[in-house]
């Protein structure tokens, strides 16, 4: 369904390219779901703004992003916006700075459906009304004249959501969608997202610092650091024997049920290395308690260390030891 190859994201300078992401690659089929996490400027977002292709405009995608055998990176701005919101849509982090607020909430649902699928005004109303039942917003057929503001934060999310699920998607894109939700709206987004995926085959990618969302969500994992894949596999492995020291730093930073108050969460010392650093070492060298001379020579490369289970680190099987 989805193939990303080779995928780098760079920031025109003014002597050198600054590069942002690096060799991003994954594939993801109808039905399946995948977690990118890491820490705050690893490079999950703009990844997915390059499989949106809304990417800021002195910043340029080079690689292979193929969905279901359409090269997105080769097409026109024009081409795009066919694909963007048709086959591939996205769910943005804040919806009340997504969401037009100075139109109605029925007439950004209808849009997409008028745009992409050539409704009538009125058979998009209703097509409108029918998604705003299904997301779960309670007496749809009233809230299409109402404005974002005079939605909860919960409901302006299932907004996002209804839209992007307007033209059936075969790809949809999550960056953070549970952010700044309490616990119990948070359960039934995920809850909904689910059901979503389980029921129109969609391949869903969730973005999220909440490896607890992602634990429980997604089949796939990747975990970028600095801009870099580090490490990349089936969810479960990976959560219950990380190959990559910053995966086991991540997962030892989760809060323990039970743990008193005394007690201080783990964290990884240090700070990630500025964008568009010149590392001739592994990325994760300068904060790594198993760093050794041979990982500060050059970048690792992938290690396989179970099926379809990689880590860009030489010290993998101990790592693996480690969390056992």
């Amino acid at each position: 369904m989805l193939q990303v190859k080779n995928l780098n994201i760079t920031l025109a300078g003014a002597t050198r390219d600054i590069s942002i992401v690096k060799d991003v690659s994954f594939e993801l089929d109808a039905g399946r779901s995948l977690g990118v996490v890491g820490e705050s400027g690893s490079g999950k977002s703009m990844t997915a703004l390059a499989v949106m292709g809304l990417l800021p405009g002195a910043i340029r995608a080079s690689g292979s992003i193929n969905l279901a055998g359409q090269e997105l990176l080769s097409l026109s701005e024009q081409e795009m916006c066919s694909v963007r919101g048709n086959k591939v849509a996205m769910i943005f982090q804040e919806p009340m700075t997504s969401l037009n607020p100075v139109q109605t909430i029925g007439r950004q649902v209808a849009e997409p459906l008028t745009l992409h699928k050539g409704m009538t005004r009125a058979a998009a109303r209703q097509e409108a009304i029918r998604l705003l039942d299904r997301v779960g917003i309670p007496d749809a057929a009233r809230r299409l004249d109402v404005y974002p503001h005079q939605l909860s934060g919960g409901q302006r999310q299932r907004v996002m959501i209804a839209i992007a699920l307007s033209c059936s998607p075969k790809v949809l894109v999550a960056d953070e969608p549970t952010t700044a939700l309490d616990v119990t709206v948070q359960r039934q987004i995920l809850d909904l997202l689910r059901e979503l995926v389980s029921e129109t085959r969609m391949a869903l990618i969730i973005i999220s610092h909440d490896l607890g969302v992602i634990g429980e969500m997604v089949d796939e994992m990747l975990v970028m650091y600095g801009g870099n894949v580090v490490e990349r596999g089936q969810a479960d492995k990976i959560f219950s024997q990380p190959a990559h020291p910053y995966t086991s730093r991540l997962l030892e930073a989760i809060p323990r049920f039970g743990m008193s108050r005394s007690e201080r969460l783990k964290t990884i010392p240090g700070t990630m290395p500025e964008i568009g650093s010149e590392m001739k070492s592994c990325i994760f060298a300068g904060r790594c308690d198993l760093v050794c001379a041979e990982c500060l020579q050059a970048p690792p490369p992938f290690v396989s260390v179970d099926d379809a289970h990689v880590a860009a680190c030489i010290k993998a099987g101990r790592v693996m030891e480690t969390a056992q």
